[in-house]
């Protein structure tokens, strides 16, 4: 093989052998079947990065400079673009969108889906509709085709609200819903397809997807956050501000074949059963490790296409699992970074269907090594270049700083539960807490050095004096220069953790939607924001209110182990929710404090929030239920007749059996036991049914699978039905 991975394989020819020699000379063999693919020379992406995204810059060099300002003005004003702008606008964006081979348009929304990984595109939702329209100005009965793209549905489209997940707010017979252009969000060109970022509602404005209620916590953050500024004398020149998120994304990749052939992955995006190979990330020889020659190209490629649409994928790496990587992009606004994130999702797994590969997002796909996460980094920040997070070199930065955390710790502590539910779904229940992740307990970490100063500002001290200072440490040797520490540690261990100019939400589950988080956390940080700027607005001092609201608030702030068995003890005497399951989770969704915040900042209306609680329970009922009737389906048509056939050849040998009978015949009691447990799941709510199933069907799953696990431990090898986790996690890398 060439150092350049010129290679070429062919469709009779499997890419996942188990030596590089096998891989690439299977000629020989009969192997499955997969897609033929050519490995090409890497192209550099730099040169076109940005080519195909339509944003305020391309916009500038596209349209008169009048329509541009108005445009400008109506985001901050939030009025509606005018109707001849945007016949102006529609006409710019046909002509560029032409140029890049556009040949469809389509408005992409993001229906209420939650969480699952079962399918990785399951996102995003749209519609393609070609780039033409009837010529109704000709004279003839059959009117002609012309090539354009219609001001009209460029900013405004009708679809079926009731077929998307909706918690009743559409029914059949009433059911229009409609998708408008997100206009803080740029279009952009891929596979010949224009894509418009966009808001879905119902026929009466009613929210029924994730990005509206992001963009309603912008504006929170916007109205109180400016708020704020006029009540402390900080940030005079800002007009407007932005939340920013820059997502850390981390999947596994396996064959697609093997996929294929594992009933769990295909139908709930994570394995039901199968123990780990002997060897598998005790050493931690995965983790930076170099990225196996197949998955390096479908990075390659991935990277490449986001980088076209202005996506700045920045880092590309092997995880700690074996099988496992991670990507992620430098930040950018929020709406158009979750953007980035669902897209990057769907053309992961596009690109891995022409590899024979297949990605899979769930939060925990193999049970005892690390799942998935995706780590969402998020500040907010004035158009001015103010950022609230970062403590900054002058006075100015570190005042604002430390009344910034101020409001951050108020609405983690106030609204504790409603963070938890922001990454509460199946998935995720099986990764917080679980030495790899953070735990269901909410907290913060500011920093050890931060928290002794908010104990100073709680005594009577000043609101300066945080020494937000990076250190200067040696290396110990000449050759590698003295190395500059952050200014706080990092703490892997906290769900909300500092990280120098941001906080990084450790909990999102890997296959979430990124808006639903940020909307919690954009609107825990207004809430904050417009409670400390109400008590300054009453007559308090800036100092005083400040103290007030940490003294109110400082049992959220934790700086230790969130892995010890202590923390959960101290975090029950603070009074810090331990919502450890989903559906503990979500049944603190709907109470009265948490309606009030949202109706406060006009995220939700009462409404949308009860809506949003059964869509959520809904989600978790499918999960769940699609997951048991899964693994019993996987005992009856294959593992029954695995074990037979294997128990058959000891006949002659019984000694040789040892305990194989006394195991395979338990798996059948431990099926019936589950078979009898989902009969008995359906309840007369929502939350009860997902409580049974959380407390009693799940529990029984975990007791089936010991006792699978135990037996492919003793089957012969080559009768066990289903790909082994062996087979799954390496038979790509080599």
């Amino acid at each position: 093989l060439k150092s350049n991975s010129a290679l070429h394989i062919s469709s009779e020819h499997c890419i996942s052998c188990s030596a590089v020699c096998t891989m690439f000379s299977c000629m020989t063999g009969s192997v499955p079947a997969v897609v033929r693919e050519e490995v090409v020379v890497r192209e550099d992406p730099l040169p076109v990065a940005g080519r195909d995204m339509f944003c305020e810059k391309t916009m500038g060099e596209t349209l008169p400079a009048a329509v541009v300002v108005r445009w400008q003005q109506c985001l901050l004003s939030g009025e509606a673009t005018p109707e001849p702008d945007r016949k102006v606008i529609a006409d710019s964006l046909f002509a560029w969108a032409r140029e890049r081979g556009a040949v469809d348009f389509a408005h992409l929304f993001f229906p209420m889906r939650g969480g699952g990984g079962a399918v990785g595109g399951m996102l995003g939702a749209y519609k393609m509709d070609t780039l033409v329209d009837l010529d109704f100005s000709s004279p003839y009965a059959n009117k002609p085709m012309k090539c354009c793209l219609p001001y009209e549905r460029l900013f405004q489209g009708e679809t079926d609200g009731s077929s998307f997940p909706n918690g009743g707010l559409r029914v059949t017979h009433a059911a229009a819903a409609f998708t408008t252009w997100d206009r803080s969000s740029p279009p952009f060109v891929m596979n010949k397809c224009l894509y418009i970022p966009c808001a879905f509602v119902t026929h009466y404005g009613k929210c029924i997807d994730e990005k509206t209620p992001l963009l309603r916590s912008v504006d929170a953050v916007r109205a109180h956050g400016l708020r704020l500024l006029k009540a402390i004398g900080l940030g005079a020149g800002a007009k407007t501000m932005q939340s920013y998120l820059g997502w850390e994304q981390e999947f596994f990749v396996v064959s697609a074949e093997h996929f294929k052939a594992r009933p769990d992955l295909v139908n709930c995006g994570r394995t039901l059963i199968g123990k780990l190979p002997t060897r598998h990330q005790q050493a931690d020889l995965n983790y930076f490790g170099p990225i196996p020659i197949v998955v390096q190209t479908l990075v390659d490629r991935v990277q490449a296409a986001m980088l076209k649409v202005g996506c700045a994928m920045a880092v590309k790496h092997n995880e700690v699992a074996p099988g496992q990587h991670e990507m992620s992009p430098v930040f950018c606004t929020a709406s158009a970074s979750c953007d980035n994130n669902v897209v990057f999702m769907e053309t992961m797994n596009r690109e891995a269907a022409k590899l024979g590969l297949q990605v899979l997002f769930h939060e925990k796909p193999f049970a005892g090594i690390n799942g998935n996460g995706k780590h969402a980094n998020w500040s907010i920040g004035t158009d001015t270049g103010l950022n609230f997070f970062y403590p900054g070199k002058s006075e100015e930065g570190a005042l604002l700083f430390v009344t910034a955390i101020a409001c951050l710790a108020y609405g983690l502590s106030q609204h504790n539960e409603l963070v938890r539910c922001a990454v509460a779904h199946a998935g995720n229940d099986h990764r917080l807490g679980a030495q790899e992740a953070p735990p269901a307990i909410i907290s913060l970490y500011p920093g050890t050095g931060f928290e002794s100063h908010v104990e100073s500002i709680v005594g009577g001290g000043p609101l300066l004096g945080y020494k937000a200072e990076k250190k200067m440490q040696s290396t110990g040797n000449f050759s590698a220069m003295p190395i500059e520490a952050n200014i706080e540690d990092r703490n892997r261990t906290a769900p909300f953790p500092f990280c120098g100019n941001r906080f990084e939400f450790r909990a999102v589950g890997s296959s979430q939607n990124c808006s639903f988080p940020i909307m919690i956390c954009n609107t825990i940080m207004a809430s904050g924001m417009a409670h400390l700027a109400g008590l300054i607005e009453g007559g308090m001092s800036h100092r005083d209110a400040v103290a007030q609201v940490y003294k109110e608030n400082k049992h959220v702030i934790f700086t230790g182990n969130g892995y010890s068995a202590d923390w959960p003890v101290e975090a029950a005497k603070r009074g810090l929710p331990n919502l450890n399951t989903t559906p503990k989770a979500l049944a603190t969704w709907n109470s009265a404090k948490n309606k009030a915040v949202f109706e406060k900042m006009k995220i939700y209306s009462a409404e949308e929030t009860e809506a949003r609680a059964e869509v959520m329970l809904e989600n978790y009922v499918t999960s769940l239920s699609v997951e048991a009737d899964t693994m019993v389906q996987m005992m009856e048509t294959s593992m029954y007749a695995a074990c037979a056939k294997d128990l058959e050849k000891y006949k002659s040998l019984p000694k040789l059996a040892g305990n194989r009978q006394a195991v395979y015949e338990s798996i059948v009691d431990e099926t019936e036991k589950l078979k009898a447990a989902i009969q008995a799941k359906h309840k007369p709510t929502l939350q009860e049914e997902a409580t049974y199933l959380c407390d009693i069907v799940k529990p029984q799953m975990a007791a089936l699978r010991e006792v699978v696990d135990k037996a492919e431990s003793l089957i012969e090898k080559g009768l066990y039905p289903y790909p082994t986790y062996e087979t799954l996690l390496y038979s790509h890398h080599f």
